[in-house]
């Protein structure tokens, strides 16, 4: 026989009946193997043929038996089987046989021609279901191989089929069963089923701490059309991540706390100097008078002296929870602690501000923002130009809030620059800038519930960049803070 054939066994009693199946199937070019009893079937099904024509009845055990057995053997359920009798014709016979895993059901006398498009059709079946088998265990390959936890639900939250990964993320205490209701398991987990509420079509997404993982759970509808089709959850265990970021923005505060000293140095300097004169002259001037004149200048002296360290104190040090914050006093504070260090390049920082509805929010974060623009833009700016600092009530997208936009006139940021002005790292300051700045700043303003853009020109005459915040009024409340630095 070539080498590739399809092998038949085919299982009768009777030899001529054996002889004439095998002999059209071999004229069809299949490969024939032949048994005459039950024992011998199973014997040979060992060898796991292709197909198997199998009489019902047999001497020493039922072909139904025979076919029972081998569909409920691992090993061999994938064996085709096609039951054939000559006696057993009623319908209740041919459901028996089906019933017990054949795959079809063929009454003597057989046409040779209905034999050979039988077997081929139960052959191109089993070759399908080998496909996609062999489809299904790559698919749960590649499930499973995926880092995320994923999980399919049922329409009526049910568990149907998890990876690896879901369970890991579940861990031990959980345990994992086909119906296990997917509500009860995320109250276990995170102490809420409400993200399985799904009203409309989309995505659901939220964070949550399991034990000392952060995770990142994300809903989806598996056909957005109907809510029928169950929902896809996906857990990431995102605690790397969030590391890693709390770890660049301590890196950058620290670099903003480095930056600040230059500013700090220029703010304190004059009333010190005032201060050391004002108290040498008290102390060489003989009248009481003149003496506590002296001393009330520099009693006022200390208190600017005061007020930059308390600027500073409220630069580096935050609350734990949301505050009630003026943005217009918060920015105008940040601009004193600059303009002075920006004056010395003679460039002048211009305050227009107007009343604006109080936000919650995080005090030192904002100052880190607001900062950090201010600083920016002085460093862009050309040498007698000036930098215009606007707070302004606004209402954007329904939402009532506070903007605030600071304006240079430096030469601009190249097209092919601007769209990396955000990524973490990116620096146009060489050994001079880490690279964090705006990135940490855009993440604060995010975590605020706010948004920041800029734009900017580079053509001649009218070059510069305009950064503008919106701060909306309801976006950090007492009731929806994070505290995502803990």
């Amino acid at each position: 026989m070539a080498e590739g054939q399809p092998r038949i066994l085919v299982v009768d009693d009777r030899e001529q009946n054996r002889y004439v199946l095998c002999r059209v199937l071999r004229q069809a070019h299949y490969e024939c193997l032949e048994a005459a009893s039950g024992s011998e079937a199973l014997a040979l099904a060992a060898t796991l043929p292709d197909l198997m024509i199998l009489d019902v009845s047999l001497p020493d055990m039922s072909g139904f038996d025979v076919c029972r057995r081998i569909k409920s053997d691992r090993q061999t359920s994938q064996i085709s089987i096609l039951q054939i009798s000559a006696s057993m014709i009623s319908s209740e016979n041919k459901a028996k046989a089906l019933e017990a895993g054949a795959d079809g059901y063929l009454i003597h006398p057989i046409d040779g021609a209905v034999l050979v498009a039988t077997v081929r059709s139960l052959l191109r079946l089993r070759a399908a279901e080998a496909v996609a088998r062999q489809s299904a265990q790559e698919w749960q390959a590649a499930f499973d191989a995926l880092a995320e936890g994923l999980a399919v639900v049922s329409a009526d939250l049910r568990l149907i089929r998890w990876n690896a990964a879901f369970a890991a993320i579940c861990g031990p205490e959980s345990p994992l069963a086909a119906g296990t209701d997917a509500a009860r398991l995320l109250e276990h987990l995170v102490g809420t089923s409400e993200p399985l509420r799904l009203s409309e079509p989309g995505r659901s997404q939220s964070e949550f701490t399991i034990g000392d993982k952060t995770i990142h759970l994300a809903i989806n509808w598996i056909s957005p059309s109907s809510h029928e089709s169950g929902l896809v959850l996906v857990l990431t265990d995102i605690s790397d991540r969030r590391l890693a970021e709390y770890a660049l923005r301590t890196a950058e505060k620290i670099a903003a706390t480095g930056r600040l000293a230059n500013a700090i140095a220029h703010e304190i300097n004059n009333p010190l100097e005032s201060l050391t004169n004002l108290l040498y002259l008290a102390q060489a001037s003989p009248s009481m008078e003149t003496i506590r004149a002296y001393l009330t200048q520099a009693d006022e002296e200390l208190a600017r002296i005061s007020h930059i360290t308390r600027q500073t104190l409220s630069f580096q040090r935050d609350t734990h929870m949301p505050t009630p914050i003026d943005i217009g006093n918060l920015v105008g504070d940040v601009i004193e602690l600059f303009e002075k260090s920006a004056a010395s390049r003679r460039i002048r920082v211009i305050l227009d501000r107007q009343p604006t509805l109080t936000i919650y929010g995080y005090p030192g974060q904002l100052s880190q923002v607001f900062g950090n623009l201010v600083r920016n833009a002085a460093e862009a700016s050309r040498p007698d130009t000036d930098v215009f600092v606007r707070v302004r009530r606004v209402r954007r997208g329904g939402r009532e809030g506070t903007r605030v936009t600071i304006h240079d006139c430096g030469s601009g940021i190249p097209q092919n620059v601007q769209k990396m002005m955000f990524d973490p790292f990116f620096t146009t300051k060489e050994l001079r800038g880490s690279g964090l700045g705006l990135w940490v700043s855009k993440n604060l303003v995010m975590k605020h519930r706010g948004t920041i853009r800029f734009r900017s020109s580079t053509r001649p005459g009218a070059s510069g960049t305009v950064f503008e915040v919106f701060l909306p009024v309801g976006g950090l409340t007492l009731q929806n803070y994070r505290n995502d630095d803990v």
